[in-house]
Order: C-alpha cells, then sequence, then structure tokens
C-alpha cells in the first residue's frame, strides 16, 4: 500500500475532513502513513514561519509531530494569498513545479507505509501555465478517492470530474460523500446516492457533518461504513 489521492468536486468540498479521518482510520490500524498537502495557498505566519493549515489539521487528526524538513516535504508548496495555486504562485513569484513534488511525494513514500496525498480544489485546477492538478495525479499514480456533497448540483460536477480522470487513464478507489454543512437528508439526496452509483465508481460511504469539528475529534464522526469499504 503507498496511500490514496485526494480530490474533490469543487473548492470546501470537504477533502481535508476526509484526510484527517483516513490518517486517523489507517493509523488506528497499525499503518505507518502521513499526509501530504502539495500545494497550501492561504497559508498563515505563526511565530514567524509560514504555515498550511490543512496540514495541520491533518498532522492533528494523525496524532503527528514531524519535524521541520519532514513538514517541508509534506507541503512543499506555502503561499499566503488565498486563491488558485497558480494565481498564489504568480503573486509571489514562486512558480510550481510537479518535479519538485514527485521528489518529495518519493522521499515520504520511501520513509513510510502510505502516504495521503490532498489536493487543491478540483482535478483541472491550474498549478502553472502549463499543468493542471490532474498532471499531477498523473505522476503520482495513486488511486483517487473523490470527495463529493451529497445535494443539489453533486452529479454534474461529480460525473465531469470522473469522465476527466477516466480520460487520462487514472485509477479511482471509489466516491465518498462528504457532508460539509447540515444535511438536507431529503428525496434529491437519496437519488442523488443512488444516481452517482450508476458511475460504476463505488461510493464508499458518506462522512456525516458535525458542527465545530476538531481534528482531534475527526476520527468520531459518522462514517457510515467508510472504514469496512476502504
Amino acid at each position: 500500500m503507498k496511500g490514496f489521492f485526494i480530490t474533490g468536486t469543487d473548492t470546501g468540498i470537504g477533502k481535508t475532513v476526509l484526510a484527517g479521518w483516513l490518517l486517523a482510520h489507517m493509523r488506528g490500524q497499525g499503518i505507518d502513513v502521513v499526509p501530504m498537502k502539495p500545494v497550501q495557498t492561504g497559508c498563515e505566519i505563526r511565530r514567524g514561519r509560514i504555515v498550511a493549515p490543512d496540514l495541520e489539521f491533518c498532522l492533528r487528526a494523525a496524532k503527528l509531530d514531524p519535524n521541520e524538513e519532514e513538514r517541508s516535504l509534506m507541503c512543499p508548496y506555502r503561499y499566503k494569498p488565498a486563491c488558485s495555486p497558480h494565481l498564489a504562485a504568480g503573486i509571489e513569484g514562486r512558480p510550481i513545479r510537479i518535479p519538485r513534488i514527485m521528489q518529495a511525494f518519493q522521499r515520504l513514500a520511501e520513509r513510510h507505509d502510505a502516504v495521503i496525498v490532498e489536493g487543491a480544489g478540483g482535478i483541472l485546477v491550474p498549478l502553472n501555465r502549463r499543468s493542471t492538478l490532474l498532471d499531477l495525479i498523473q505522476k503520482i499514480r495513486l488511486p483517487v478517492l473523490i470527495a463529493t456533497r451529497p445535494g443539489l448540483g453533486t452529479l454534474n460536477h461529480t460525473f465531469l470530474t470522473i469522465n476527466e480522470l477516466r480520460r487520462a487513464g487514472c485509477a479511482m478507489a471509489g466516491i465518498v460523500i462528504v457532508e460539509s454543512g447540515p444535511p438536507a437528508r431529503d428525496a434529491i439526496e437519496r437519488d442523488n446516492r443512488k444516481t452517482l452509483a450508476r458511475t460504476g465508481i463505488p461510493v464508499l460511504g458518506r462522512l456525516k457533518y458535525r458542527s465545530g469539528i476538531s481534528p482531534e475529534h475527526v476520527r468520531c464522526l459518522d462514517a457510515d461504513n467508510l472504514a469496512r469499504n476502504i
């Protein structure tokens, strides 16, 4: 096992919560798994250093506190502007290079049993003038977990994501429905889950919404058989 690549059908979809839950679950099974967030925008300055909030959430969920050298491998590109990766890189004058990300990933994969890689936004988000997140997914070659929302609009976004991944020849481990807000639990959501199953990509489960979820309690989320299916 070398891990998963977690992507989403949109930004703010719940990828980080899914990554944190998966890390806590796998480490609870005795697997030496670590997180990676190749590109983080909207970073914060804390005690004189730039901090990637998504990575820190996952590290706390996994009860990990790596040194600065390994943290730099886990998040090689950190930017303060809260915008698309290519734009943040342009503003700060530090272009994103996929070979550098791959070197960091390979070093983590050599040191640990598995790596959970979390993308930024959706799969066609630009990283630079030529490459998108999909190009990185193709290079890393991990099975992809697709985080999607349960409600109205999810079908089109999820089908488009699956079609692009298929076109690129990427292996998909499954779809995870993530409730990033209070659910409606109505006929639309019930039908969406059934319709998503018709794609041929397994719907592995649902991470249920919990207000104010903290990294320390992410493992306590109701995961709707997700642990059994992954």
